[in-house]
């Protein structure tokens, strides 16, 4: 079963740069589609990005487009999500997992599962 843990989150100024990481563990990440999905206190999770098996194709959502940049590293078993022109209604806890497709609205495959997150924070 693909594990995964998130980190990269943290505190910063409107305008501001993030680099989230997923490290994946247990099978590559070369078979898997894998989306990164947000979620805001009191909101659904949400999917932001997507990068299909073959690294090929990205997708995002249209409220990040032109902000995040999804990448991964299939050696390194991780996938990146570089955010820039941070905005306060980015502020959630990130998380990545596989996904079904990398079509919009994200969809996690059913045996996904969560790691704990990383907390992006967007406050001056």
């Amino acid at each position: 079963q693909l594990q995964v843990v998130e980190s990269g989150g943290g505190l910063v100024q409107p305008g501001g740069s993030l680099r989230l990481s997923c490290v994946a563990s247990g099978i590559s990440i070369s078979y898997f589609h894998i989306g990164w999905f947000r979620q805001a206190p009191g909101k659904d999770r949400e999917g932001v990005s997507c990068i299909t098996k073959s690294g090929d194709t990205t997708n995002y959502a249209d409220s990040v487009k032109g902000r995040f940049t999804i990448s991964k590293d299939n050696a390194k078993m991780t996938v990146y999500l570089q955010i820039d022109n941070l905005k306060p209604d980015d502020t959630a806890v990130y998380y990545c997992a596989p996904t079904t497709s990398c079509l919009m609205p994200l969809n996690p495959t059913y045996y996904a599962s969560w790691g704990p997150g990383t907390q992006v924070t967007v406050s001056s």
